[in-house]
């Protein structure tokens, strides 16, 4: 794809406006201009397939496809006949509808090891949830969170970050994944109520027996599993990542990719546990979830038209087959570069990032921002290289030839040993960042 000379102005302008009226300039920290390079943050107006459009009219091709939530492609057709059709009849009432048994019978189908769900708007809405149910259930207050970015935006994860002014106390203590003495080491130390944790992610599968060796452990010292499907759901699988690894967690959270971007997260779960939430139990009961719009039916619909769409054709294997391709383009041309070092394209092939390294070898906010920077200059726009099932040869062609040249930019600034005179602004800075110390309980004495 050749460089065009590209204007930012109506973009720049607009996002001065929105950090005058929102803070932050964005809804997600993720999305916000701090994570661009300066004044090349595009404001966008529409996208197709995995094109999208900013207001300026600028054309790119897009990756990270919403946060991770677009998998069939942005405007995907049968999603939005689906959403048409259901919400001419109404929105939201004030009794279940039959789409909710629908779209629960339909989750089910996907996830064999729960036995019920409930749905949900955030993912945040669905791990909160989780840890007050194994809270309840176990009667325990600590939580064990696998040291990976995000879980919640509720206390009992922030904090534990370095932004975690504002909340209150975190029970909490973190564990190294695929490390299961660090995670009997905690579990031996103070009563856990949970094991929250992604089964895997873009940068770490797990190592052979290790989430079995999780499993046994949660079993041994009376600790719910709780696995985070948000990115790893219909990524990984349609069944999420604990039907690629053959582990039955005793909860489980969606969300992201379930409605195609439409807002939807889901808490599924063992019926024991579950229950606990319902009205067929003699325990003392558990407030679980009570959302107004947690089954509106619009999401419920787009759910319904994502669950066909995988179940009568193949967008994992899509996502892959670009996936491999992009990867394996990107690090021929890096190699050939002498630079395979410090420019790399890694992950699972359907949640690829790429890692971006200084000239001393170590990961860089300021090459990563180049990186980018040229990318953006080239109609490719992509924080990651996730990919969609929208993604066709032709898009993965382009971006192919835009990393090629953006590589040679990078080469370039690793010979001279900074990307002074290269980078137009500042580097891109971490989302989630403070200067408070992380809150963690190391132990606690047994009760």
């Amino acid at each position: 794809m050749p460089t065009t000379e590209r204007n930012f102005a109506r973009s720049n302008a607009l996002q001065a406006r929105l950090h005058d009226l929102v803070p932050g300039g964005a809804h997600t920290y993720a999305r916000g201009a701090d994570q661009y390079p300066e004044e090349m943050a595009p404001v966008l107006l529409r996208g197709n397939g995995c094109h999208v459009w900013d207001c300026d009219g600028n054309e790119y091709v897009e990756y990270g496809m919403g946060l991770r939530s677009v998998t069939l492609g942005h405007g995907y057709r049968p999603v939005l006949d689906a959403v048409t059709a259901a919400i001419a009849d109404g929105v939201n009432f004030s009794r279940p509808t039959e789409l909710e048994l629908l779209a629960a019978e339909d989750f089910l189908s996907l996830v064999p090891g729960a036995d019920m769900v409930k749905f949900a708007k955030n993912g945040s809405d669905a791990t909160t949830a989780a840890v007050r149910l194994a809270r309840a259930a176990t009667g325990r207050a600590v939580v064990a969170v696998c040291d990976q970015p995000f879980f919640s935006i509720d206390d009992w994860f922030i904090g534990t970050t370095e932004m975690n002014s504002g909340t209150d106390d975190a029970a909490a203590v973190k564990f190294a994944y695929n490390d299961l003495c660090a995670l009997a080491e905690v579990l031996a130390a103070v009563p856990v109520a949970c094991v929250i944790m992604e089964a895997a992610t873009a940068l770490a599968e797990p190592e052979p027996g290790y989430l079995q060796g999780v499993r046994a452990l949660c079993d041994r010292y009376g600790a719910l599993l709780v696995f985070d499907e948000m990115i790893t759901g219909f990524r990984w699988s349609a069944g999420g990542a604990q039907q690629v690894y053959g582990v039955r967690p005793d909860l489980s959270c969606w969300g992201k990719a379930m409605g195609n971007g439409f807002p939807i997260s889901a808490l599924a779960g063992k019926r024991e546990f579950m229950e606990l939430g319902g009205l067929r139990t003699d325990r003392e009961r558990v407030f679980l979830l009570s959302t107004t719009h947690g089954a509106e039916t619009a999401a419920l619909a787009a759910f319904r038209a994502v669950v066909h769409a995988y179940t009568n054709s193949d967008p994992v294997g899509q996502m892959e087959r670009a996936g491999r391709r992009l990867a394996g383009a990107v690090n021929t041309i890096a190699a050939e570069l002498g630079i395979a070092d410090y420019l790399q394209v890694v992950g699972r092939p359907s949640c690829l990032i790429y890692l971006t390294r200084n000239p001393e070898g170590r990961p860089s906010q300021a090459f990563r921002t180049l990186f980018l920077q040229e990318l953006l200059a080239r109609g490719v726009l992509g924080q990651s290289f996730v990919t969609s099932a929208a993604h066709t040869d032709d898009d993965i062609d382009a971006t192919v030839e835009a990393c090629r040249a953006a590589a040679i930019v990078y080469r370039q600034a690793l010979e001279q040993g900074s990307v002074t005179g290269l980078l137009a602004g500042r580097p891109v800075a971490p989302a989630i960042r403070g200067t408070a110390a992380p809150r963690q309980i190391i132990a606690l004495p047994r009760t």
